[in-house]
């Protein structure tokens, strides 16, 4: 459900960017308040691995359309909602400014609906109120579903107000929402099995691992994590570097649904303004631009190197970001406490 420049307007875009700015800000501040060292490791390695596991579309059958992870449930019910918005706002910013995936004026938006929904709404309100405790695995199950499929309409829903607002006459309400909703209750349902699954994965190995997030408290001083995440960092390089050769090449969802109402699967790009100005900047910065390679050779070896390539890479600079971003918190952190880091 990544955006591109072309659904939005530019005070649209702005608007949104405002908005995520100011979550993340809230987030840091919120994160600073009680970040544990022990979370920092695990924010970069989940984030590596959402990374990886997005560019892993899965076909939803009888549709031609596909779908893939978003990823902001997993890291809410094991990161915690503030770390977890910190990690997916880094993996989409990663994914626009180096792979050209979404569009940077749309990319306020973008972490908008693929963050703030997850992290700041499903989790807290349907989540945790079915999950209970975190240690039956049925009510994972049940709460994983619930809420992934909660946060991916409403993810679907906003970008078709995103794209009204934005003056989209091409794609009109009632026909795009009818097509948007349908296709990402099917994506939301995958994401949901998935979700459970990975989640009774970290219950079964390390139950202590989720007890922080949801009683909101540091970790225990004698747990040990180092399975998980060389758990997750091969899961990472599995799916960036081997699976994403396999992805499948049907549409996604929302281009799916653009073409469902417009007749193709994107909107025409505009020539002139901030928009096209940004467009420009990011094919100018994009390593492996949608995740194929630059070099001059076929097509097919190009995209599949290509994609191997950028889930290696890609999953590498989210880790030493999302690292970096969670020493700047801890720093900051030591600073504001008297007595500490003198």
């Amino acid at each position: 459900m990544h955006m591109t420049d072309a659904l939005l307007s530019p005070a649209v875009g702005t608007a949104f960017w405002a908005g995520t700015l100011a979550s993340i800000a809230y987030s840091s501040r919120k994160l600073k308040e009680g970040i544990d060292e022990k979370l920092i490791p695990l924010m970069g390695v989940l984030g590596a691995f959402i990374f990886a596991a997005q560019m892993v579309n899965f076909t939803i059958p009888g549709t031609g359309s596909s779908g893939h992870l978003g990823g902001g449930m997993i890291l809410a019910v094991i990161l915690g909602p503030y770390a977890a918005f910190l990690a997916i706002a880094s993996v989409l910013t990663v994914q626009a400014l180096f792979f050209a995936d979404g569009g940077i004026l749309a990319l306020g938006c973008n972490v908008w609906n693929l963050g703030v929904y997850p992290c700041f709404i499903s989790y807290p309100f349907i989540y945790r109120a079915i999950a209970g405790n975190g240690q039956r695995p049925k009510k994972i199950a049940a709460a994983s579903m619930a809420s992934a499929i909660v946060g991916l309409q409403l993810g679907a829903i906003s970008v078709v107000l995103q794209t009204l607002l934005s003056g989209r006459s091409e794609l009109p309400l009632q026909p795009f929402l009818s097509v948007m909703l349908p296709i990402h209750l099917a994506i939301g349902i995958v994401e949901g099995f998935i979700t459970a699954g990975v989640v009774n994965y970290v219950r079964a190995s390390r139950p202590e691992l989720l007890e922080p997030a949801l009683l909101s408290q540091p970790f225990a001083q004698n747990v040990s994590m180092k399975k998980v995440l060389l758990v997750f960092l091969v899961l990472a390089v599995i799916s960036g570097g081997a699976l994403s050769r396999f992805s499948s090449t049907h549409p996604d969802g929302l281009e799916w649904s653009i073409g469902k109402v417009y007749g193709k699967p994107e909107l025409p790009d505009g020539e002139r303004g901030i928009a096209s100005a940004l467009k420009k900047l990011q094919q100018e910065v994009a390593i492996f631009p949608d995740y194929h390679s630059r070099e001059g050779m076929p097509s097919d070896t190009a995209e599949s190197r290509g994609a191997s390539a950028s889930g290696i890479l890609g999953s590498i600079i989210v880790l030493f970001l999302i690292l970096l971003l969670g020493l700047a918190v801890k720093t900051l952190r030591r600073k504001r406490v008297p007595g500490r880091g003198k």
